[in-house]
C-alpha cells in the first residue's frame, strides 16, 4: 500500500474515530475539543475526495446527534469543494447531498450562522456562485424558525446584499447580457428567496397582531430600500430596447416594487419625506435610521414609478402635476448632486418628467420658496457646465428651459435675478439674457402682459444685465457671451420700444446704462486693443532679436577651417 493511499486511510479513519468517540456521548457532554476534531477530519475527507465516505457518515441514524450539534462546521470545506468541482463529477453530487441532509438534521440557529459566515468570507467570482448555491439551504433553515425569524430574515438579508453591493453594476447591453460577474442572477434569485417571508407577512397583515409580523415587514422594507439604493440606483435603466422586459436589472426592479406593494408600503415610503411614513411602529430607532439613510433609496423609487412607471397603476390619480413636482423635488436635488452618469441621468428624467405634466405658466412663484425650487436649477447648471458628458449637458440645458418655461411671470422673474447672481458662468448668463429678452418681447407684444418684464421690474432687472461684472478690467474674451447676449438686449430695446411709449423704462435709464456698461465696456475694448496690440510687438521683436543673434558656427579640423 502507498503512502498516499494510507494518508487517504488515516483521514476516513480519524473521521470514524471521532464519531465512535462521540456516539456514546450525550450532546451536552461534547467538548471544544471534539467539535474540533470532527471539523478537521471531516473537511480533510473532504478534500482528498472522501464525499462518498462523510455523506455515509452524516446519513447513519446512529450519528444524529452528532451532526445535529457539529454538522455546521463542515460548511466552509463543503462550500469550497462544491466550488472547485465541474458540474457533471460524481463527488459534487456527493458534496450536494451532503448540505442537503446537514440542513434537515442541523440545529437551525448555529446552521444559519455558518451559511452566512461562508457568505460573508466570499470574494471576486465566488461571490455570486456561493450565494446562489446557498439561497435554498438558507431559505430552508429560516422557514424552520418558524415565528421567531424576523432577525434572521433581517441579517440574511442584509448579508447577502452587502456582499452584493462589492460586485460591479453591469452598465451596457452587452455586460448585463454576459453577467459575468452574476450579479443580476444573484438580484433575481434574492427575491424569490424572500418570496415565502413577504406571503407570510402578507397572509398575516390584516389578521394577525404579533408583533414578530411587523418586525418582518420592517425587515423587508429594509432589504427593498437597500436594493433600491444599490444596484438599482446605479443601474442604467433608461435605456429603451426592444428587449427591455428581459432586463435582469429591470425586472428586479418591478420585484422589489412588488413587494413593496405587497406588504403595502410603496405609498408610505414614497412620500415618507413629507410626514406620510406609518406612525404606528414602536421601533422608533428604525424610522430614524431609515431617514438618515433612505434618502437615495427613496430618490430611486420616485425614479421608477414616476419615469419607468413600475407600480404607476396602483398609485392614485389625485395629486396634482404641481403637488407631484414638489414632492419628488427632494429626490430630483439628491440625484442632481451625484456624479454618476446613470445617478444624474435618473434625476434629469425625473425633473423632466415631472415638468411635461405641467402646462407652460402654470407653476406659481410661491412655489420658489419650498425647498428644491431654487436648487433645482443651479444644480442643472452646474450639470450644464461642469459635467463632462456632452448629452448630459445638452439635456440638462434642455430641462432647465423647460423649468423657467413652466412657471409664471413673477416666477421667471425671480429666478433669473438668482440665476444672474449664482451661475458665475458667461453662456449661462448670456442664455439668460436671451430669455429675459424672449419675456419683453411677449410682454410688448402684449401676448403676455406683464409687469415684470416691463416698466421699473425691467429697470431693476436690467441692472443686473447691462454691466461688467468687474468694470472696464472685466476680461472681455471670457465674457463674451455674456456682453454679446447684453448688447443684443439694448439694441433690441432701443428698436422696439418706442421712446414716447417707455413701456420698458429705457429711455429714462440710458444716462445710467451708458454710464454703468457703455463706457466700462469702451474703456476695456481700448485697454484689451492695447494688451493685444502690445502683445503682437513684443512677439515681432523678440522674433527679430531670434534673427539677427543667430550665432555662426565654425569646424576646424586638423587646423583647416570647414564651413
Amino acid at each position: 500500500m502507498s503512502e498516499e493511499q494510507n494518508q487517504d486511510m488515516m483521514a476516513t479513519e480519524e473521521l470514524q474515530a471521532i464519531i465512535e468517540r462521540c456516539q456514546i456521548l450525550e450532546e451536552e457532554d461534547f467538548k471544544g475539543e471534539d467539535f474540533n476534531l470532527f471539523q478537521v477530519a471531516g473537511q480533510k475527507c473532504l478534500e482528498e475526495g472522501y464525499a462518498a465516505e462523510v455523506l455515509e457518515v452524516i446519513q447513519n441514524e446512529k450519528n444524529k446527534v452528532i451532526v445535529k450539534s457539529m454538522g455546521w462546521n463542515l460548511v466552509c470545506p463543503l462550500v469550497r469543494c462544491i466550488l472547485s468541482y465541474k458540474q457533471e463529477d460524481e463527488k459534487r453530487e456527493h458534496c450536494l447531498k451532503i448540505l442537503d441532509q446537514l440542513v434537515q438534521l442541523c440545529n437551525p440557529k448555529e446552521f444559519l450562522l455558518g451559511l452566512l459566515e461562508q457568505i460573508e468570507q466570499t470574494s471576486g467570482e465566488q461571490i455570486s456562485q456561493t450565494i446562489l448555491l446557498l439561497l435554498q439551504p438558507l431559505q430552508t433553515v429560516l422557514l424552520k424558525l418558524h415565528s421567531k425569524k424576523s432577525y434572521s430574515v433581517g441579517l440574511s438579508l442584509s448579508t447577502i446584499l452587502n456582499q452584493l453591493s462589492l460586485l460591479p453594476v453591469p452598465y451596457t447591453k452587452t455586460q448585463i447580457r454576459e453577467d459575468k460577474l452574476g450579479l443580476c442572477q444573484c438580484c433575481n434569485a434574492v427575491v424569490d428567496f424572500a418570496k415565502p417571508f413577504v406571503d407570510e407577512v402578507v397572509k398575516n397583515m390584516e389578521a394577525s397582531t404579533e408583533n414578530d409580523d411587523k418586525e418582518l415587514k420592517e425587515e423587508l422594507l429594509k432589504f427593498c430600500l437597500k436594493s433600491l439604493k444599490y444596484p438599482l440606483l446605479i443601474a442604467q435603466l433608461d435605456q429603451l430596447h426592444e428587449d427591455i422586459e428581459e432586463d435582469p436589472l429591470r425586472h428586479f426592479a418591478a420585484e422589489i416594487l412588488g413587494i413593496l406593494l405587497d406588504i403595502k408600503e410603496l405609498l408610505p415610503t414614497l412620500f415618507s419625506h413629507r410626514g406620510s411614513r406609518n406612525q404606528n411602529w414602536d421601533n422608533q430607532d428604525f424610522l430614524d435610521v431609515e431617514r438618515k439613510h433612505s434618502a437615495d433609496s427613496l430618490a430611486c423609487l420616485s425614479y421608477l414609478v414616476f419615469v419607468q412607471y413600475l407600480g404607476i397603476d396602483c398609485f392614485p390619480m389625485v395629486f396634482s402635476p404641481s403637488y407631484l413636482l414638489q414632492c419628488n423635488m427632494t429626490h430630483i436635488e439628491i440625484l442632481l448632486k451625484r456624479t454618476e452618469e446613470s445617478v444624474l441621468t435618473k434625476g434629469l428624467d425625473l425633473l423632466g418628467n415631472c415638468l411635461l405634466r405641467m402646462g407652460d405658466n402654470s407653476l406659481h412663484h410661491q412655489y420658489l420658496e419650498f425647498k428644491g425650487f431654487i436648487t433645482a436649477p443651479q444644480d442643472l447648471v452646474k450639470v450644464m457646465t461642469l459635467c463632462p458628458m456632452e448629452h448630459l449637458r445638452k439635456k440638462s440645458l434642455k430641462i432647465l428651459q423647460l423649468y423657467i418655461d413652466k412657471f409664471d411671470a413673477e416666477g421667471k422673474y425671480t429666478l433669473f435675478r438668482c440665476l444672474l447672481k449664482t451661475s458665475n458662468h458667461a453662456g449661462v448668463e448670456g442664455y439668460v439674457i436671451q430669455n429675459i429678452k424672449n419675456q419683453i418681447d411677449l410682454s410688448l407684444k402684449k401676448a403676455n402682459d406683464s409687469k415684470w418684464f416691463t416698466g421699473p421690474q425691467l429697470v431693476s432687472l436690467l441692472g443686473l444685465v447691462l454691466l461688467l461684472p468687474e468694470g472696464a478690467e472685466t476680461d472681455l474674451l471670457q465674457n463674451s457671451d455674456r456682453i454679446m447676449a447684453s448688447l443684443n438686449l439694448l439694441r433690441y430695446l432701443v428698436i422696439k420700444d418706442n421712446e414716447y411709449d417707455n413701456q420698458t423704462g429705457i429711455w429714462t435709464e440710458l444716462n445710467k446704462i451708458e454710464q454703468n456698461f457703455l463706457r466700462p465696456l469702451h474703456t476695456g475694448l481700448n485697454m484689451s486693443k492695447a494688451h493685444y496690440e502690445a502683445e503682437i510687438k513684443s512677439k515681432k521683436e523678440n522674433r527679430q532679436e531670434s534673427h539677427n543673434s543667430k550665432a555662426v558656427c565654425s569646424v576646424t579640423v586638423g587646423g583647416e577651417k570647414m564651413p
